[in-house]
């Protein structure tokens, strides 16, 4: 995202955009009654207020697959062009165990030039199954998202299971519902999720399903996404 654009103005022209696609006008306008003054420069307990009771009118309103796909629509997405060596080798060999081993490695290869991390700190990630490519397992790839870069480090020392989740999240609206307590649908973690399926539907040029397994919002001390791959008939 350029810097000179506003986060809080982006995400919910992705949101409007979104709820349109799926829901319509009149949902649409239901949802986001009251988003038309907020900005980055907004009082972020406004921010908070406001994205609670949004989450709350989409679960509402939609059904679960609907505000799934609303929110995976908002998601931010990994550079299709560090995608495109794994999208011609899967065009060329079919092999997903192929290309997901060069996605992770691609990660460690971030984890290690872009973060410069220690040995051991990226082995305890791969451990974990944290990152990009995560752990395949059959036709299903078990996502779970590493805690923010800037983060990393407080989170993996911190012993507080509170702290913890507000180390976490990517999201800093996210972050600041966690740091004032407050509580929110874990419906707004399909958002995360959509990281993942831009991925896979990049590489595969097919469509995955996405299915939400832990969420910090649910108390949760990481967010887990399964990611069910198309099979061959």
């Amino acid at each position: 995202m350029p810097p000179e654009q506003d986060f809080e103005r982006a995400w919910l022209a992705k949101l409007a955009s979104r709820l349109d696609e799926v829901a319509g006008e009149e949902i649409q306008q239901g949802v986001m009654q009251g988003s038309e003054a907020l900005s980055s420069a907004t009082r972020r307990q406004e921010v908070i207020d406001w994205t609670r009771n949004a989450m709350a009118r989409l679960d509402e309103l939609l059904s679960d697959e609907d505000r799934q796909a609303v929110l995976l629509g908002c998601a931010c997405h990994y550079p299709k062009s560090g995608l495109q060596p794994m999208r011609v080798k899967y065009a060329e060999t079919g092999d997903v165990g192929l290309v997901h081993r060069m996605l992770q490695e691609q990660f460690e290869t971030f984890l290690r030039n872009t973060l410069e991390l220690r040995e051991a700190i990226i082995a305890e990630i791969v451990s974990r199954g944290w990152g990009a490519a995560g752990r395949l397992q059959g036709d299903t790839i078990i996502a779970t998202k590493i805690p923010k870069s800037g983060n990393l480090l407080q989170y993996l020392r911190e012993e507080d299971p509170v702290k913890k989740r507000q180390h976490y999240c990517h999201c800093p609206r996210i972050r600041e519902v966690l740091m004032t307590g407050a509580t929110i649908s874990p419906t707004y973690c399909y958002c995360g999720a959509g990281f993942y399926k831009g991925i896979w539907e990049e590489i595969l040029q097919k469509p995955v399903r996405l299915e939400l397994l832990k969420s910090v919002l649910a108390g949760d001390d990481v967010c887990a996404f399964a990611i069910h791959l198309p099979t061959e008939d």
